[in-house]
């Protein structure tokens, strides 16, 4: 498959070349922090006689194309082509004008610039002590060097040190308060239920019914909750470009003078954060608790078949139907092996071997569809066989979802690179949660994203010689959070592992991420800014906490006649009885009469009394199979955050102890009749409480 597509990909990655760069994204040698080489006057010359040849060549006016639109299986891929074409032959018809006023504003911003080029790598969760320790022992030699060159500092991270928080106020260099992103989820006021607090997606206002289908009249829209500027948008108005690849709630994209792959808070094609599938011929069994569902493959002779699960049928009349991409599987009889058939795509996998990305498509009827990616997984052949499939991701390459800015760029990077990830969680932790995956599948899968972001990173180094180039990477949160239990002597999630059979992940991962940083500085000339930054750090979690089961135990929460617990989202919950809640991983909210639709507690003066009865009563929570303290801390959101998003933040932040964490029952809104259990899956999360558990930075000015 690989030889019939390479050639394809070849000539059509000149072609891609070719038409981004009217778009800005290879920037001439003068573009960045310091004064031009060429003298002004030449290059306002140059630019006015091609911008006057342009008008009398092409004379017809052209219109910006705002975006590419939203929705999952409205936008064929006819229609993603002429978007990128209309986008491409806007940007060229007025390169000339932007180009003149790009040189005026960096003219008067540049003047004293100390540095050309500035490169902020960024290790999600890398933690500052484990990273100090490695160093001391001499296993990151590049970091060191980084270190003795400039510097290595704690940085202080944000109420609650989670990542979209932390990277919201990264970009934005404001508290919560100002940006709106507290979590990975907010409620729903008039409901209770959760929504993703970066974006908020929502189907056409119009729609025409012809027959059984009902056809939506205009785009869904796609609004970004994350308020405040990013610095690269400031950036852009100094003249200054910028490269920004996967920073976290960048979704959907925004304008400004560069270029910008989303990271996470992308959704799947399916709208949620991913959603695996596992096919498996061994029957329905348990049903999996979060991130995946699984799907029978069913046997005719020599034949298996099966589907993948896709988003809702968009046309369907006021009816939720799952679309789906059937696909066939023909285990070889003489080898581990089986062959496997999407549509036009066909491939052989060993047992444990992934495929590369395979196009699926997804049919609505009318011509309607959505396009996306996924890979498989042979886990089994026999007796049964099993088949992992990814979550179906956005189509780089055809994006029906805005994923970069411009709309080209992330079709740029594919055609460049062949597809790859954009999923914002594309590391699926939860397959490996719910032993769909084992061990060396997920970090296989980890580092497969991981070396797709490393090319990515440095075709952006090469293209962008001044102004800002800025990564995230997502490997060192992943593999720490899945792994992190390896280094604990009795974690619940490693006992079953002798310690002397233990991998020695982590380790291995903070090499790569130093052999990365030694790469990029072999690539950066003197005049460069480079910063090693996190946005918290990492301890292990033994211990969860449902704090809706304490709420209930102790009269704050109420459940409805007859029920002992709650299904998700607080299925079973009394609101008419009900004073306090919580949901996501550390928010705790009042239930406020006028505030929420079924409020009974009285702002002010009440509501103020019960914040303080909740902090007095939380604050120290003991575990009582081992008498450790479970929560050192509860912050009031009102004197922790200043700004106009406030209002939305929790009413408390809960600060966990180290070894403790918001159980995903409480997360999910689930009350249970235990309060403390001991965490068997393997992920491991960071304190909210004590910001010693900090990002760490490293910055050097390399002299000329």
């Amino acid at each position: 498959m690989r030889a019939v597509h390479q050639p394809i990909r070849h000539r059509v990655t000149r072609f891609g070349r070719a038409w981004l760069q009217p778009c800005r994204y290879a920037p001439n040698k003068n573009e960045g922090f310091s004064p031009p080489g060429r003298p002004l006057r030449q290059q306002l010359l140059l630019a006015l006689i091609a911008l006057t040849t342009l008008v009398f060549l092409f004379p017809t006016p052209s219109h910006a194309y705002a975006g590419p639109g939203a929705g999952f299986a409205v936008l064929s891929s006819f229609w993603t082509l002429f978007v990128a074409f209309l986008y491409s032959a806007y940007a060229f018809l007025t390169w000339p004008l932007r180009h003149l006023l790009r040189l005026l504003r960096r003219r008067k911003s540049s003047g004293k610039a100390q540095i050309k080029r500035a490169v902020i790598l960024g290790f999600d969760g890398m933690d500052p002590e484990l990273a100090e320790r490695f160093i001391s022992e001499g296993k990151l030699p590049n970091l060191a060097m980084l270190q003795e060159q400039g510097t290595f500092r704690k940085l202080r991270t944000t109420y609650p040190p989670i990542s979209p928080v932390a990277w919201s106020t990264f970009m934005t260099g404001v508290n919560p308060g100002k940006h709106n992103i507290y979590d990975f989820l907010a409620r729903d006021e008039n409901n209770y239920l959760p929504f993703l607090s970066s974006a908020e997606i929502k189907g056409s206002k119009r729609s025409v019914k012809i027959g059984k289908y009902t056809i939506p009249l205009g785009k869904p829209q796609i609004k970004g909750m994350r308020r405040g500027t990013p610095f690269w948008y400031w950036l852009g108005k100094a003249g200054i470009f910028s490269s920004v690849i996967r920073v976290p709630v960048t979704f959907p994209p925004e304008k400004f003078s560069g270029v910008l792959l989303s990271g996470m808070c992308v959704p799947d094609l399916k709208g949620s954060q991913g959603t695996f599938c596992f096919c498996t011929t061994r029957g329905q069994g348990d049903k999996f608790r979060e991130g995946g569902v699984r799907i029978p493959i069913e046997r005719n002779g020599q034949v298996l078949r099966s589907y993948v699960p896709g988003p809702d049928d968009p046309l369907a009349d006021g009816q939720s139907r799952e679309l789906r991409a059937e696909f066939e599987i023909r285990p070889d009889a003489s080898k581990p092996q089986a062959q496997i058939t999407l549509d036009s795509e066909r491939f052989t996998l060993g047992v444990g071997e992934y495929s590369d990305w395979i196009p699926v498509k997804f049919k609505a009827g009318l011509g309607f569809s959505a396009r996306g990616i996924c890979k498989f997984y042979l886990k089994e052949v026999s007796p049964e066989i099993e088949v992992y499939v990814t979550p179906v991701n956005i189509d780089p390459g055809r994006p029906d979802l805005p994923i970069s800015h411009p709309v080209t760029y992330s079709i740029y990077l594919a055609k460049l690179f062949g597809s790859y990830a954009t999923l914002g969680l594309a590391e699926d932790t939860w397959a490996l949660n719910e032993k769909v995956l084992d061990d060396d599948a997920f970090l296989a899968q980890c580092y497969s994203n991981h070396d797709d972001r490393e090319r990515m990173l440095f075709d952006a180094l090469e293209k962008t010689k001044q102004g800002l180039c800025a990564c995230v990477f997502d490997t060192t949160d992943r593999v720490q959070h899945m792994f992190w239990r390896y280094l604990e002597e009795d974690h619940p999630a490693a006992r079953d592992v002798p310690r002397d059979q233990r991998p020695q992940v982590i380790p291995e991962l903070y090499r790569r991420m130093d052999v990365l940083v030694g790469r990029v500085m072999e690539q950066i000339e003197g005049d460069t800014l480079l910063l090693v930054v996190s946005d918290h750090g990492f301890k292990s979690f033994a211990r969860c906490v449902n704090l809706n089961a304490w709420l209930r135990q102790n009269g704050y929460l109420a459940l409805k006649p007859g029920k002992s617990e709650s299904g998700d989202w607080f299925e079973d919950v009394d609101w008419s009885r009900t004073r306090a809640y919580t949901m996501g991983l550390n928010g705790l909210y009042l239930n406020v009469k006028g505030r929420e639709r079924q409020g009974i507690v009285q702002p002010g003066a009440d509501a103020e009394a019960l914040k303080e009865e909740l902090r007095a009563k939380l604050d120290g929570l003991t575990d009582p199979s081992s008498g450790q303290i479970g929560i050192t801390n509860l912050f009031d959101c009102d004197a922790t955050y200043a700004g106009p998003y406030v209002d939305n933040a929790p009413d408390l932040i809960v600060g966990y102890a180290a070894g403790f964490r918001a159980s995903w029952d409480s997360v999910m809104g689930k009350v249970t009749t235990q309060i403390f259990r001991d965490s068997f899956p393997a992920c491991c999360f960071q304190t909210a409480r004590s910001q010693t558990k900090s990002p760490q930075s490293w910055t050097s000015r390399r002299q000329s």
